[in-house]
């Protein structure tokens, strides 16, 4: 621990370029990938049936899903959960049939396969109308947070820091979507609370550098912009690195230990996390200066009047 105890002088400033032209990249792989490829929805959004099927013993998928395919569920999504002996089947909705009838015909076959061992452990049914308002919804209230946040930190700083804070969240978000595009990962409500919750930590982290670099700006007037950022970041580097870290170490345990249902939900957490706070770092800080932050920007203002106020 006595490395975070040590002051750094780590020049974050001085790789700045370095940084935009890195974050770039990620954010036109991540446009790119959204545009052509799209997300994996999750049944959540696309409606549909869901089932979970447990086998006495380890299960073949290139079987399961010729069997599936020979019967007409050719688009059938299949996928191990959990372990080797359980699978999740999903299908998309299908026109004047029920999502019940799809499910008894799919449970009959593969227990036909199987010689009657196996048995259905959970189905689910969702409606395309059902998740056609739930994807909607969804992105209007990742918008609404966005726009709320973005009122707050006006108020609550000058408006270039506002609009840094707001870069570096639209930032974390466009490039954790864009890993679940990339490596099609299912997307689903609960990865959409886990956007929603990066959001709230990205810019928590942010907020903690942007306090800090009003403090110098106001204390340490003979450094100029790009000093006193510089000096803020490594100041707040330990809190950041330690707050990170501990994070990422419960994410982990719940991605590891978790199961399946929550897969999805700390893998979203964990890309965020590392996202934000290079972001908070970064991208927060370097957006501020292109926009010219400067002293006077931060100077408290004087009423008029004050001084003679005071003399009286």
């Amino acid at each position: 621990m006595q490395i975070f105890k040590k002051a750094t002088n780590f020049d974050f400033v001085g790789k700045r370029k370095l940084a935009v032209a890195f974050s770039a990249l990620l954010i036109i792989a991540a446009i790119a990938s959204l545009a052509t490829r799209g997300l994996n929805l999750g049944l959540d959004f696309t409606g549909g049936t869901l089932l979970e099927v447990q086998y006495p013993s380890a299960v073949d998928l290139g079987e399961v899903r010729r069997l599936l395919a020979a019967n007409g569920f050719g688009d059938a999504t299949v996928q191990h959960f959990g372990t080797s002996e359980e699978i999740l089947v999903r299908i998309a909705p299908r026109e004047g049939v029920s999502g019940e009838e799809v499910s008894d015909r799919i449970l009959a076959l593969l227990a036909e396969q199987s010689d009657g061992k196996a048995r259905m452990r959970r189905q689910e049914f969702v409606g395309p109308q059902i998740g056609d308002e739930l994807r909607d919804d969804g992105g209007i209230a990742m918008l609404i947070a966005l726009a709320l946040i973005l009122l707050y930190v006006v108020i609550r700083f000058e408006y270039r820091l506002a609009l840094g804070a707001v870069a570096a969240l639209i930032h974390d978000v466009v490039i954790t979507m864009g890993f679940f595009s990339f490596f099609q990962w299912s997307f689903d409500l609960t990865v959409l609370a886990a956007v929603l919750a990066v959001i709230g930590y990205s810019l928590n982290d942010t907020i903690v550098v942007f306090d800090r670099i009003r403090e110098n700006f106001r204390k340490l007037r003979k450094l100029g912009p790009y000093e006193v950022v510089n000096t803020s970041l490594n100041q707040t580097l330990s809190r950041t690195i330690m707050t990170s870290l501990t994070t990422l170490l419960v994410l982990l345990a719940m991605f590891f230990l978790g199961g399946e249902i929550i897969h999805s939900f700390s893998l979203a957490l964990i890309v965020g996390v590392a996202i934000g706070t290079y972001s908070s770092i970064y991208v927060a800080s370097t957006a501020a200066l292109a926009l010219g932050i400067t002293r006077a920007n931060l100077m408290p203002v004087q009423k008029e009047g004050a001084d003679q106020g005071a003399v009286e």
